[in-house]
């Protein structure tokens, strides 16, 4: 099974850090779980302008082979404006919906203000809705608040909730597997 976490931004790095320590606590508790982040400030993807996304190619290739080549999902945006980063929304776009359509999702975001964690349940599961994407109950919202000057996270109910949606996504994603396994067999 591989876990992908994906930063959706270019900018800033307390995305990527609340990312990368889901990942972390998947390791810790899962350790058969192959993990991987997939960080966007390192790749330069293209705008989504319609074409079929088989026919992209550089970095939107390698991207969304990335994307494809995931069992499930964590991941991350920090709040603009009172919604997720463009750059996460280019990537949702150049998504062919099938690649991810029964796929388990769990969310992350970081924000400057309390309110900013409304974006994951108006905008985000939405989004995974459309995709037709299993979506982890459980998410973390991240203040700046939360984290010290050395941008390390040091808010302890934070870091439970971390523990927690890492431990979920695995549970969703391991009774998906067997469900699809049994059904095989049964209708094989």
């Amino acid at each position: 099974m591989k876990l992908l976490g994906i930063s959706g931004t270019i900018i800033g790095a307390k995305t990527s850090i609340v990312v990368q320590k889901v990942l972390e606590e998947v390791k810790k508790h899962h350790p058969h779980v192959e993990v991987e982040l997939l960080d966007l400030r390192d790749y330069d993807v293209q705008f989504c302008d319609g074409r079929n996304p088989s026919n992209y190619t550089g970095d939107t290739k390698k991207v969304l082979d990335i994307v494809n080549s995931a069992d499930f999902y964590i991941i991350g945006t920090p709040i603009f404006q009172g919604s997720l980063s463009g750059t996460l929304k280019n990537l949702f776009d150049l998504i062919n919906p099938k690649d991810i359509r029964n796929k388990v999702m769990g969310f992350v975001a970081t924000g400057g203000t309390y309110q900013h964690y409304l974006v994951i349940e108006n905008q985000l599961k939405p989004i995974a809705g459309f995709f037709r994407a299993f979506v982890a109950p459980g998410y973390v919202y991240v203040n700046n608040d939360h984290f010290n000057k050395e941008n390390e996270l040091i808010d302890a109910e934070v870091l439970t909730r971390i523990t927690a949606l890492a431990k979920e996504v695995v549970f969703m994603q391991e009774a998906l597997k067997s469900a699809k396994e049994e059904f095989a067999t049964v209708n094989g």
